[in-house]
């Protein structure tokens, strides 16, 4: 059978799985929020899901809340057999979860009941989490509390960044939502699902731009992870001999002195006192500049050298 498919989301980590709908079934429609004042000029801009489903023909829906009548009558009015939901950013009230034949599924990215929330790429970083994957879960009332369909996991690893992760898992999640549309397409009955361990659930929280401040305080290797999660946003900052600089790369090595004092700097990087070990600062940036090697900074500020 064919599928008809609603699909809700907006930011870039939802492009694959939308191309993974749009294989996969008919997308009646998507659901994106509405467009926000982006850029220099804060003129507004379409999400990059609405950027895909332009350029597919689909139909774009951008309401403020779903709560609003109307708007549950016009969803109903597709007479879904599905809603995919990938990072939409807008609740779900329980009447828009009941409109499709086989409810709504949400691909999420950590492996449930583990992470959920609204940050679950860059917690599983700083956590210092070896592994994390993707989710296809059917969505319920409470915050990422549904059963799981399909589960598909990944190494995290020692190099990753927020950003790295996010786009494996992008397309991760877009290939375990394609399995699990032939799957509900094959079978025409909902797909077996299993029980989420509520009491092993830990909470991603959203990212916020004051914990991207580092503590020298600190052991360096939690630095290193912070650095790793934080980047592309809201990259790591520190302050280092009394000049503000967003640290965009760094690694964590032996190395003793204290906290926050410089105890080597060269071609190698700019060694950085810590609570526990010293951080290696790699990549920088001044404020108002461009992200630069450690060392090219050192150029600017010889007294550094030891």
């Amino acid at each position: 059978m064919s599928l008809r498919l609603l699909f809700a989301g907006t930011p870039d980590f939802a492009v694959p799985s939308l191309r993974a709908a749009l294989q996969g079934g008919d997308v009646l429609a998507v659901l994106t929020q509405p467009d926000r004042p982006a850029g220099r000029g804060r003129q507004p801009q379409a999400s990059p899901i609405k950027q895909v489903a332009l350029e597919h023909e689909v139909p774009v829906l951008q309401p403020q809340t779903l709560r609003d009548a109307d708007v549950q009558a016009q969803l109903a009015a597709f007479a879904p057999d599905l809603l995919i939901v990938v990072a939409y950013g807008l609740i779900l009230p329980q009447a828009v979860l009941d409109i499709p034949r086989f409810g709504a599924w949400n691909v999420h990215a950590s492996l449930l009941p583990r992470w959920r929330g609204a940050a679950p790429i860059q917690r599983a970083i700083e956590a210092g989490d070896t592994e994390t994957g993707v989710c296809l879960m059917q969505m319920e009332k409470g915050l990422d509390t549904g059963p799981v369909l399909l589960r598909a996991a990944t190494p995290i690893h020692p190099d990753d960044t927020g950003g790295s992760l996010h786009d494996r898992l992008a397309q991760l999640g877009a290939e375990t939502l394609a399995k699990g549309l032939t799957q509900l397409c094959q079978g025409g009955a909902a797909l077996p699902s299993e029980v989420q361990e509520h009491a092993q659930a830990t909470y991603a929280h959203k990212l916020d731009k004051a914990e991207a401040k580092l503590d020298w305080q600190q052991p360096a290797a939690g630095l290193a992870r912070k650095v790793r999660a934080f980047s592309p946003w809201p990259v790591a900052e520190a302050l280092l001999d009394g000049e503000r600089l967003r640290i965009h790369r760094a690694v964590a090595i032996e190395g003793a002195g204290e906290p926050g004092q410089v105890i080597a700097a060269g071609r190698e990087g700019i060694d950085v006192a810590c609570g526990e070990g010293a951080l290696r600062l790699l990549n920088v940036q001044r404020d108002g500049g461009k992200a630069m090697a450690a060392a090219d900074y050192l150029n600017a500020r010889p007294q550094l050298r030891r």
